[in-house]
């Protein structure tokens, strides 16, 4: 990964650069902002250019071994630290065979989906329990760093989701990440630094990555050939800034939890019970991310209920496909109050995913509300 290839932000890019031709590059860099954007593709950008063999006056190489290296993401000195089911950790074989090919998923992952977030990797990895990094993945981050660097430059930490580390994990590293051996790099990416511990946060230099304009989608949109000039320009003020979202737009890919919520709605509309109760079952049976995601995704399709009946259709975020199941929701089913009522029931059962509430119980109850409120009598 390149400076050269992520689109826009040159002057996040010049900061960084800046700091490591200045050497005032910290030991340990945070890089947070809003899911969609560039955390993970600056951090490996970061990693490449430290590496390069040739660097250039903004730009790594490309073209020497380590850079060569780096855009497999099999450096020997760059390691990677990510959020995986606790089953698969053996603090006392933390090198058995599920673990190496958890570490290619993960390559290829980073490559392919630089701008996922945790639901793209539990899709992509078919992990389908609950992810994080636990203890014994800490104490491997220490006995990795403990080690010298193989080819004489800097041994780094990339560690992916960081707010996904049991408290004890991110305890574990908190010694080696306030006093760390000699050319240690760590590199954490994270969508939501507000679930850090503060004694992490604190023990880190932050990069706060905005998200990116309209101007930078559509321009990298169609300089991939992904679509054509005007697609791009209808498809990146519906980003809004999210590069995620503005690749799932112009692939024309139909986002699952979209119609999972749509499909699951128009049951609880129907009050058919025994089906409602085999769905809340399905539902309890995925993975928290995917749950935490259909649930998003609900108060995401609510905001936009509320916007078209407002007839403010210029600040909608939905796709064109999307337009239609939201007119008729907002328009022939829920009022105002309908809609503040579900907005609510949607927030509660996200809190309480949140802080592990039996999923059982807790989609068993928030359907059978969903079909009370879309039942109840409407009032204007």
């Amino acid at each position: 990964m390149l400076f050269s290839s992520i689109p826009g932000l040159q002057e996040t890019k010049e900061k960084l650069v800046h700091a490591i031709q200045k050497d005032h590059l910290a030991h340990a860099l945070l890089f947070h902002g809003r899911e969609g954007s560039a955390n993970l593709a600056l951090a490996l950008a970061l990693a490449t250019y430290i590496n390069c063999e040739q660097k250039g006056e903004n730009d790594a190489c490309g073209s020497c071994s380590s850079c060569q290296k780096m855009e497999k993401l099999v450096h020997p000195d760059v390691n990677f630290s990510f959020p995986i089911p606790s089953s698969l950790v053996k603090e006392d074989d933390t090198e058995n065979k599920k673990q190496i090919d958890t570490l290619a998923l993960w390559r290829s992952f980073a490559l392919g989906k630089t701008y996922g977030n945790l639901y793209d990797w539990s899709v992509h990895s078919g992990f389908e329990k609950q992810m994080a990094i636990s203890k014994g993945a800490a104490k491997q981050i220490i006995k990795t760093l403990s080690l010298k660097s193989f080819e004489g430059g800097y041994k780094m930490m990339l560690i992916w989701a960081p707010e996904t580390m049991h408290v004890a994990a991110a305890n574990a590293i908190l010694k080696i990440l306030e006093e760390p051996p000699a050319k240690t790099l760590f590199l954490m990416v994270s969508h939501q630094p507000e679930n850090l511990l503060t004694t992490i946060q604190s023990r880190t230099q932050k990069i706060m990555v905005r998200g990116f304009t309209d101007e930078e989608i559509q321009s990298h949109l169609v300089a991939q050939g992904m679509c054509s000039k005007e697609a791009a320009g209808q498809i990146s003020p519906l980003a809004d800034g999210n590069m995620r979202e503005a690749y799932i737009l112009s692939g024309g890919v139909e986002d699952r939890n979209t119609v999972l919520f749509r499909d699951w709605l128009r049951l609880c509309f129907s009050v058919d019970i025994n089906n409602i109760l085999s769905q809340s079952e399905a539902l309890a049976d995925m993975n928290k991310e995917v749950q935490k995601t259909l649930i998003l995704t609900g108060i995401n399709t609510m905001r936009e209920c509320l916007l078209n009946k407002a007839q403010t259709e210029h600040l909608m975020r939905s796709s064109i496909e999307d337009r239609e199941f939201i007119g008729k929701l907002s328009t022939h089913v829920l009022n105002e109050k309908k809609i503040m009522q579900i907005y609510q029931k949607l927030n509660e059962a996200h809190y309480h995913l949140e802080r592990n509430a039996n999923t059982k119980i807790l989609f068993l109850d928030l359907s059978f509300n969903l079909a009370k409120i879309l039942k109840s009598q409407p009032q204007s």
